[in-house]
């Protein structure tokens, strides 16, 4: 029997899979039920910014004359979850209902709210919280080190006033990925989580307008994953995580070995229901009983650059031959 234990945020998990922010975890009976099949945590669907700025207006999203003018813009949300203050509750029900970690989601970019929320959340009883940074910048004004201080800023802020550990959701477009990494963790980040995933607008050609279009991950998202895990395992010191093409046993297997502590999952059972989490886990155990490995510490970085007999080929080395390789069907 291997064993699937691992550490996590300085947290003891009984499984390295994690099931990450998405409307599943927002579901009592399904995070019971996630709990069941093997999942290590959860992490709750995000409270976001604007919600807790919302409240604090003490106005509805549907009473937009009275909200200030950089609110007027939000649909309303009161159908994504029970609002900043029955997030509260959603931690301390899921709490009471499983012994398994629950993790809050934080969705914004500005310190505001965010440092009283977070102290808030572990007065609720959640385990840690992930900081999940939302910010596109649109001014040709604002140099990258701008933004990249802000969010050193954010997470030290938040740092020194919750108790629990914090994980930042990393997006993937930093001009230096490892920089921004060792910064993070310098600031106090317990994790750092490889990708966030940033819907895109779409157009109607039809109606000439703007509208939402959400697309799950699929399996080839992994690639850019693997290999900036890969690449940092052993230069920073923080945990991380996988999240985004995390669909297979195999998947959740390629993230240990690039040196993830979790991968994490979401789409996967979007697509194929939360019974889907108890096929990983199968799948994960039994890749490893026939590969000779007892425990997740065994596998956790033995692909990552330092340890692979090519290291070149994490980074450029193989960009030819990965071209020269692809053949047109026709």
């Amino acid at each position: 029997m291997v064993d699937l234990s691992t550490e996590y945020l300085g947290l003891q998990l009984t499984s390295p899979l994690i099931v990450s922010s998405n409307p599943l975890t927002g579901d009592q009976a399904k995070i019971e039920r996630m709990a069941e099949l093997g999942a290590g945590a959860i992490v709750l669907p995000s409270l976001f910014e604007e919600q807790i700025q919302l409240q604090e207006h003490g106005s509805p999203a549907s009473d937009s004359e009275v909200l200030p003018p950089a609110l007027r813009h939000l649909p309303s949300m009161t159908d994504y979850n029970r609002g900043a203050d029955g997030y509260l509750m959603q931690i301390y029900d899921a709490k009471s209902a499983v012994d398994i970690p629950v993790i809050a989601s934080l969705n914004g970019t500005s310190t505001g709210g965010w440092v009283r929320y977070a102290r808030l959340l572990a007065s609720a009883g959640a385990d840690a919280v992930e900081l999940n940074i939302y910010y596109l910048p649109t001014s040709v004004e604002s140099p990258g080190t701008e933004i990249e201080e802000r969010f050193v800023h954010l997470v030290k802020e938040v740092k020194a006033n919750v108790p629990i550990p914090v994980a930042v959701k990393l997006n993937p477009s930093f001009s230096s990925i490892p920089h921004m990494a060792a910064r993070l963790a310098g600031a106090g980040a317990d994790g750092l989580v490889f990708f966030n995933r940033f819907y895109q607008p779409d157009f109607d050609l039809e109606h000439e307008t703007v509208v939402s279009s959400l697309d799950l991950s699929v399996p080839s998202e992994l690639r850019l994953r693997l290999r900036w895990v890969s690449i940092l395992h052993g230069h920073i010191d923080t945990d991380m995580a996988i999240t985004g093409g995390v669909h297979s046993g195999a998947d959740a297997v390629k993230s240990l070995l690039a040196g993830a502590s979790v991968a994490m999952l979401a789409s996967a059972l979007l697509k194929n229901g939360v019974e889907h989490l108890g096929t990983v886990r199968s799948e994960l155990s039994r890749w490893m009983e026939e590969h000779g490995y007892d425990s997740v510490g065994e596998l956790k970085g033995r692909m990552s650059q330092a340890n692979v007999s090519a290291p070149a080929a994490i980074v450029r080395a193989n960009y030819i031959e990965e071209l020269s390789s692809y053949h047109r069907s026709d």
